[in-house]
């Protein structure tokens, strides 16, 4: 969201109009996006909503510095099926943007809870080439939640049960919630959330593997017939390299072990912890296989960035992407589309 991104969106829903005239939707992607400039949250909303609509307030301790923003130029397109993707990623400009779709009934949301960043900051210089950030306001979207964290732990935002959160109304009547962040209206798992995934990443196996792979492989096909079909080189390469990840399982059971021995009652549970701990093992040894596909899909993606770049992992993970064919599968399901739109 810097400057002239909402002039630069609509002059890209132009021309994908004039190019496609038979044109049934248009998926927007704002996985990933932190956000940027107010202004642009603004101009890219008005991309799809009429002018005169408001499109986010800031409220803070000073009643008088509060400010509202409204579009202010005639929309490209206010009418055609949008399926805007989001993620955990997704943080204040994009949230703004998303959840004016939303609270509007414009459009139906696709993808993870938004990471909740709904906070106004100013800096103030402090000397020795430093500044202090400080918040001022909050964000406050058309139905009037604000789209802030209220929970976090070790820095991020975490959610909150459903129970917890208040209640407010779309346009349209239908329900939705503030306490964190957007929440999407169809929700999709995120490969992210899987353990034994995210501890592929974050041992850097799959970095690895694949600068293995390309240094074995001078070139590859073109873009459009890549496929990676080597996953038993692979487990046999997270295996030498000696792999080991701890469920989450695993570590309430280490946690309830502790426990259980500063209350004195190891000794009484110590052979259903075992028995535990023995079926949880076995449950591991198959989780790769049962990730296979995604796992796939993710080395392919990054062989692709190798040897194509940013624009080769775009088209790829067009190819394999989940959020992508659920946006697809709803833009071609009009009653569906109009369903989510619509008060129950």
């Amino acid at each position: 969201f810097t400057r002239q991104a909402g002039k630069n969106v609509g002059d890209a829903l132009k021309k994908l109009k004039e190019e496609n005239p038979n044109i049934k939707g248009v998926i927007f992607d704002l996985r990933g996006n932190g956000g940027g400039l107010l202004t642009e949250a603004v101009n890219v909303s008005n991309v799809f909503i009429p002018k005169g609509e408001l499109v986010v307030t800031t409220k803070g301790k000073v009643a008088d510095w509060d400010r509202s923003f409204k579009t202010l130029n005639r929309p490209i397109d206010e009418e055609i099926p949008l399926a805007l993707l989001i993620d955990k990623g997704s943080a204040s400009a994009s949230e703004i943007v998303s959840g004016v779709i939303q609270d509007l009934d414009r459009g139906v949301l696709i993808g993870q809870r938004s990471y909740g960043k709904g906070l106004v900051q100013n800096t103030r210089d402090v000397g020795y080439n430093s500044k202090v950030k400080m918040t001022t306001a909050k964000y406050y979207i058309p139905s009037g939640r604000c789209i802030q964290g209220v929970s976090y732990e070790n820095g991020e935002p975490v959610d909150i049960p459903d129970s917890l959160r208040t209640n407010y109304k779309t346009k349209s009547g239908r329900l939705v919630q503030d306490g964190g962040g957007v929440k999407p209206d169809i929700y999709v798992e995120h490969l992210s959330n899987n353990t034994i995934i995210a501890d592929l990443w974050r041992k850097n196996l799959i970095f690895n593997y694949v600068t293995k792979y390309c240094l074995e492989n001078e070139s590859v096909t073109d873009i459009a017939n890549l496929e990676f079909d080597k996953f038993d080189d692979f487990v046999q390469y997270i295996n030498d390299e000696g792999f080991e990840y701890e469920t989450n399982s695993e570590k309430i059971l280490e946690d309830l072990r502790d426990r259980a021995e500063k209350e004195k009652m190891l000794s009484s549970i110590q052979n259903e912890i075992k028995t535990i701990e023995n079926k949880i093992e076995a449950e591991k040894k198959n989780e790769l296989f049962k990730h296979k596909e995604a796992i796939m899909n993710i080395l392919e993606k990054e062989i692709a960035g190798r040897y194509f770049y940013q624009k080769g992992k775009i088209q790829i993970g067009l190819k394999n992407d989940k959020e992508i064919k659920e946006a697809i599968a709803l833009i071609n399901d009009s009653d569906r589309y109009k369903k989510l739109l619509t008060k129950e």
